[in-house]
């Protein structure tokens, strides 16, 4: 388990129920000058990218980090690696399996090849810039959904406890989450995206392999390359490399 303190100056609220860790944040927002971790025992209207319902049963992970950053927006966007290099963080040190954890891009952690978090960035805008940030995470600690209910091609849903025999609760997943994330937003916030993104690719699901990246309509496979300044996925073609912005990836 994780021995790291709380991080200083991030608050904390923990909810035996609510309708969505990223919506109490928003909701939140204007009455926070700090950051500040939401946790809820269970969410009755949980949602992952593109508007998906996402699971939401009590013991597994629901949170969202609420941030109120000072970058362009394009740059905000760059906290979604450091999300994942934090999860990827927490569950090595909940588990101590190291080479178990790997990171899809652009947002999901893998676990012995199954997706066991995934991660959904909202904002709220001010101007030109961003107002508010919320950093929601979920996570199968001791559930995952039916496979049958994920669309085809997608990558299984694995829990922690199914995977690893380890269980662990949102409370004490949270403790290890926090200091971890901490550390890599005072990377990027000093050193800029160049060490995230190295260390990302570090611990890259796929890379030097064939993958299938759809948006839309449209699919293109490719080699996945890298990731680019920007972490666009960089995927190498017959005619050239293409930099894809947002996509979902099949492998």
């Amino acid at each position: 388990m994780s021995d790291a303190p709380w991080p200083e100056g991030v608050g904390r609220r923990l909810l035996n129920t609510v309708d969505s860790t990223n919506a109490e944040a928003f909701r939140l927002a204007p009455q926070m000058a700090g950051p500040c971790w939401i946790l809820g025992g269970e969410q009755t209207a949980g949602r992952g990218r593109r508007a998906r319902a996402w699971a939401s049963p009590r013991g597994n992970f629901h949170g969202t980090l609420l941030l109120h950053p000072k970058e362009p927006a394009a740059e905000v966007a760059l906290r979604s690696f450091a999300a994942a290099l934090a999860l990827r963080e927490a569950f090595v040190a909940v588990t101590g399996l190291p080479a178990a954890f790997s990171l899809k891009w652009p947002n999901d952690v893998l676990l012995n090849g199954g997706k066991v978090a995934g991660i959904l960035l909202e904002s709220s805008g001010a101007g030109q810039g961003v107002a508010h940030l919320a950093i929601g995470i979920g996570v199968n600690l001791i559930a995952a959904p039916d496979p049958a209910q994920v669309e085809a091609g997608a990558v299984r849903p694995v829990s922690l406890l199914s995977e690893t025999g380890v269980r662990v609760s949102p409370e004490a997943f949270l403790a290890a989450l926090a200091p971890a994330y901490a550390r890599w937003e005072a990377i990027f916030t000093s050193q800029g995206f160049a060490p995230l993104r190295a260390e990302w690719l570090a611990h890259a699901a796929r890379l030097g392999e064939v993958i299938r990246a759809r948006t839309g309509a449209e699919t293109r496979e490719g080699l996945f390359e890298t990731i680019d300044d920007s972490g666009a996925l960089i995927l190498r073609q017959p005619g050239g490399s293409v930099a894809i912005p947002a996509a979902e990836v099949f492998f």
